[in-house]
């Protein structure tokens, strides 16, 4: 492919991989800086792009891994970095893509695409080989689940919560990107944990619990879990008083140490 070639094929992003690519170099700036990157840190950038903040990365860290679905960005991107040696693109879904190829520590920068941001910060946070930190740029109304607390907390803030400490960075409005969104973004850091808060023997069976608890998030949490499994309202509402929560709470104001009690008590009472 010549080098105009790739240039026609990256200027037309294609919706189907959510494609909208950050060019503010102002927002740039603020997730590499949020990434708090050094001199030996190996980093993963999902979805390159058309390589303005790989360009930014390749400059900061040792190694950089760009992973891009897109085969033809692949192609632009190879021209773009083909003097660069400390970046390695690989033509994969992340989703899909075996990360334990990574030497640990590693760090996690990206611009996410929007309708893939959740399964991709979710399965790097529950792998076995979780990054250091991630630094993301996600949909406002994202980054705000990621970091609820209590009274507006939703399943994601929970998944997220169990496995890193979650803060907005910053906000990204719509004319930093081309195409430019119909929604504001927003620049989330993640400092992963050594270990989950919670020490889950089935977390499968913990967030169907929680999954439950959200299925009829405007009912109180016996009514929406009676709902859910095989047992009366008054059994599971006796359950969730013993261990100190308030029955007449919804779903969205217990926290994840509300649901690591109610786990608990739900498989000791072998209603999960």
């Amino acid at each position: 492919m010549t080098n105009m070639q790739a240039s026609e094929d990256y200027r037309k992003p294609k919706k189907s991989l959510g494609q909208n690519f950050l060019v503010s170099q102002k927002d740039l700036n603020k997730i590499v800086n949020a990434a708090d990157l050094k001199p030996s840190d190996t980093v993963v950038e999902i979805g390159p792009g058309t390589g303005l903040l790989t360009k930014i990365l390749t400059d900061r860290a040792k190694s950089v891994v760009a992973v891009e679905k897109d085969e033809h960005l692949v192609n632009f991107l190879e021209h773009k970095f083909q003097d660069v040696d400390n970046l390695k693109i690989i033509n994969c879904d992340a989703l899909t893509w075996d990360h334990s190829v990574v030497t640990k520590p590693y760090k996690i920068v990206a611009n996410l695409p929007y309708y893939a941001a959740n399964p991709i910060v979710r399965k790097f946070l529950e792998s076995i080989h979780k990054p250091d930190s991630l630094v993301v740029t996600v949909q406002k109304e994202v980054a705000e689940s990621m970091v609820a607390v209590k009274g507006k907390m939703r399943t994601l803030s929970l998944a997220v919560q169990l496995y890193c400490m979650p803060e907005i960075v910053a906000y990204i409005k719509p004319d930093s990107f081309r195409p430019k969104p119909k929604v504001m973004s927003a620049i989330v850091k993640m400092l992963v944990y050594n270990e989950p808060l919670l020490q889950l023997k089935d977390k499968d069976i913990f967030f169907s619990l929680i999954k439950a608890g959200f299925v009829s998030a405007r009912k109180q949490l016996p009514n929406s879990l009676s709902n859910s499994y095989d047992v009366s309202t008054q059994f599971i509402k006796t359950v969730i008083e013993d261990v100190g929560i308030d029955p007449k709470l919804r779903a969205q104001s217990l926290d994840l140490s509300d649901w690591g009690k109610l786990y608990l008590a739900f498989r000791r009472n072998k209603i999960c």
